[in-house]
């Protein structure tokens, strides 16, 4: 082939690779073929072999690739075979354009979900930019493969993961039509058309060409015309059935077993239906040229394709190209990827039902000319106007398309934090507040490689590398730590009890200061909504399997995450509706929306509004004179809690500002345009008075003057926030407390 480079693979890899992990693993599960069962204990330890093969062979085309690539080229990745392709492309550099296209069906997370690597190959193909298939029923499935499987957002375009999204479409792939139209002009094809009338003569032809393959259902489409020879004897000497069954891993018994099974079949039918001078069914194991094939597509009367799962199935497209002069009819199964395309104008059947294709095999012998040709015409348009060609152009601008889309959404992401800097500045400032959530800011990583683990994940512990670095930072004089969290002051104190730390529960209604004692920062609300709304809660919780539900002492939350997660959104939307109309109609509380909750919570119950009494209560108990001249404020929060960023975040400048709220050191711009300026909070220290002069602003500094450099608000994982930086897990967290626990 011409342009063309080589990757080469050793006969090994190959054996473990192509054959084994491609062909003998994906193939057939993505075909609903199931994974191999014959001598599974075998398998179950030559799988992992073949799987390190397969990454190891994709890992050999990126070499190859990163090779040949140009800034700015296009890559684009085809088939089951390099599913491990786009990621590590994009490890390479991620700035590469990759897209990857699946030309098999893709199967229901059901049958996904049975492969041991499942998790590992679909993440590998989500750092793709787009992801494409040839039926929508195909990325329908991908995407509920992502959502079942790996918990991720599934949306109407595609997947999400915390604000990265990886576009997800279908694209129908075509032929080059006129290059069929053209050969049937040709002398020597018509020459062999009119050979081919002749031998035929006085028959209706119907023609099969497929793969000598599991999937093709060939064996069902012969019982099938078996079966309207058994009902129709009119039919006997008048129609013939031409199968062009192409060998195809000739080596491999299933394949043998399948050879033999079709010849039999085929044998018993000649036998029983023939003549001496005329047999019922030509059946050839062999593959035709070019105009061969051509030919025969075009003294086709019927072309009859049964497969019992198909990615696509051009031999549908390259018929009708065949036919401007027959009109011949489709008989094509619904499951074949084509039938999305060809359905209206093509007669769908499921190969499986014999008495069904039957009774269409009967029926598009006898069609009237005019339905025969309006079907055609209906097929024709498609094929001639959704080509190849057309396919490959659409395909590349969608994934142009989605770049620079991808490109405006990463604009609204927060950087990643430079711990660097946040750790020299926390070094040069004088009185530091950090203020941390808990659940999964502070708490032990979950093994992502397996399923969520309920058990473990119900009881929420601290990171065991945590503790350390938690207890220096405390017992610092200059540092303040407070977590925040919307968990139960029991769960609190089982993680932070012996530590002199600040505590909030339930968002900051409930403080427990250093000494350890647990005092209301907020006033007394009326919870006589709260048994209702249990009731209802405890109602999900029972229909819901594996859902759950936590009261605290002024909200309850219902967690789903366990759950499967489209029933549990169809149960989270019922449930909304039964706590509007009913318990919380009249109530004062808010419902709060998580990724997998539901929580209902007294009104104006925010981590923001709480922050502002714990300030107040941190400032009289430390007697604070000295301003706090940096904020860590870092969590894995809900968008309803993230006032508690905003709250600290510095004002624009205005253009006239006293000179107590202009910094000493100059400005610099932060993440959002501000200017390094200071922003007054309504705390005054402990030992001064407000002065008025008229109408004069206060001139009094505030205990919060806090510089915009000085300032690090940090989303936990969570990508779409208005934090101004990131931290991707909870190790990272723990990171950076230990580094500045260390310059202490």
């Amino acid at each position: 082939m011409q342009r063309c480079v080589p990757v080469f693979l050793d006969e090994d890899l190959v054996n473990l690779y192509y054959n084994g992990y491609c062909n003998n693993i994906l193939w057939p599960l993505f075909h609903y073929l199931g994974l191999p069962q014959e001598d599974h204990l075998a398998t179950t330890r030559s799988f992992q072999s073949q799987f390190d093969a397969y990454k190891k062979a994709n890992q050999l085309f990126v070499d190859v690739v990163s090779e040949h690539y140009i800034e700015g080229d296009v890559i684009w990745c085809h088939d089951y075979h390099l599913m491990f392709l786009p990621k590590y492309l994009k490890e390479r550099n991620n700035k590469m354009k990759v897209g990857w296209f699946l030309h098999t069906p893709f199967p229901s997370s059901e049958i996904q979900r049975t492969l041991p690597s499942r998790s590992e190959l679909l993440r590998a193909v989500l750092v793709a930019d787009l992801v494409g298939f040839h039926t929508y029923d195909y990325a329908r499935h991908f995407v509920s493969a992502c959502t079942r499987i790996l918990g991720l957002e599934g949306t109407p375009d595609g997947v999400e993961d915390q604000g990265k999204l990886t576009r997800v479409a279908a694209f129908p792939i075509g032929i080059d039509p006129g290059r069929f139209i053209r050969a049937i002009q040709l002398p020597q094809i018509k020459e062999h058309i009119k050979e081919l009338e002749e031998r035929f003569a006085g028959r209706k032809v119907m023609l099969g060409v497929d793969r000598l393959d599991m999937i093709k259902g060939i064996p069902q489409k012969i019982l099938a015309f078996e079966k309207f020879l058994e009902e129709n004897p009119d039919w006997h000497d008048k129609v013939v059935l031409l199968q062009i069954a192409v060998p195809t891993r000739t080596d491999v018994p299933e394949y043998q077993k399948l050879t033999c099974q079709v010849h039999e079949i085929v044998g018993r039918i000649n036998g029983r239906f023939g003549s001496l001078t005329t047999v019922p069914i030509h059946h050839l194991d062999r593959s035709l040229d070019f105009h061969g094939l051509c030919a025969l597509y075009a003294i086709t009367d019927v072309a009859l394709i049964t497969s019992l799962r198909d990615g696509m199935n051009l031999v549908s497209y390259e018929f009708v190209a065949c036919q401007a002069s027959k009109k011949g009819v489709l008989i094509l199964s619904e499951f074949a990827g084509a039938a999305q395309s060809l359905g209206a104008g093509a007669i769908l059947v499921n190969p499986w039902n014999i008495t069904e294709v039957a009774s269409s095999i009967g029926y598009a012998l006898n069609m009237p000319a005019e339905e025969r040709e309006k079907r055609h015409h209906h097929n024709f348009v498609h094929v001639t106007s959704h080509t190849s060609q057309e396919w490959a152009e659409t395909f590349v601008s969608e994934l142009n398309d989605t770049i620079v889309e991808a490109q405006l959404r990463i604009r609204q992401i927060p950087p990643l934090l430079e711990t660097n800097e946040a750790v020299d500045r926390y070094l040069d400032s004088n009185n530091r507040l950090l203020i941390l959530g808990f659940n999964s800011t502070l708490t032990e990583p979950m093994d992502t490689g397996r399923q969520f683990d309920q058990f473990k994940e119900m009881e929420p512990r601290l990171h065991p590398e945590a503790k350390e670095a938690l207890k220096r930072l405390c017992d610092d004089p200059k540092t303040t730590v407070v977590i925040l969290s919307g968990s139960h002051h029991s769960v609190l104190d089982k993680n932070f009890g012996e530590l002199n730390i600040w505590l909030a529960a339930e968002h900051g209604v409930f403080l427990r200061t250093p000494n350890k004692k647990w005092t209301r920062n907020m006033p007394q609300v009326h919870m006589d909504w709260v048994d209702s709304v249990k009731h209802v809660f405890e109602y999900f919780t029972e229909r819901t399997p594996r859902s759950q539900f936590e009261l605290c002492e002024t909200s309850l939350v219902w967690n789903y995450k366990y759950a499967d997660i489209e029933f549990g959104r169809l149960q989270a939307k019922d449930m909304l509706q039964h706590l509007c109309t009913g318990p919380i109609s009249n109530a004062s509380v808010e419902v709060v929306q998580g990724g997998r909750s539901v929580e209902v919570r007294t009104t104006g119950v925010t981590k923001g509004v709480g922050i502002k009494r714990i300030l107040g209560q941190v400032i009289h108990y430390k007697d604070t004179r000295e301003p706090i001249d940096y904020v860590l404020c870092v969590g894995h929060f809900l968008p309803k809690d993230e006032d508690l960023y905003t709250f600290f975040e510095p004002e624009p400048p205005t253009p006239v500002r006293s000179s107590l709220s202009t910094p000493v050191n100059g400005s610099s711009s932060d993440r959002n345009g501000s200017t390094g300026h200071k922003k007054s909070h309504p705390f005054p220290p402990s030992n001064s008075k407000h002065i008025s002069n008229g109408d004069k602003k206060d001139a009094t500094p505030s205990i919060l003057d806090l510089n915009s450099n000085n300032y690090f608000s940090c989303s936990v994982k969570r990508k779409r926030s208005s934090a101004r930086y990131l931290l991707s897990s909870s190790a990272d967290v723990v990171s950076l407390l230990k580094q500045m626990a260390d310059v202490l």
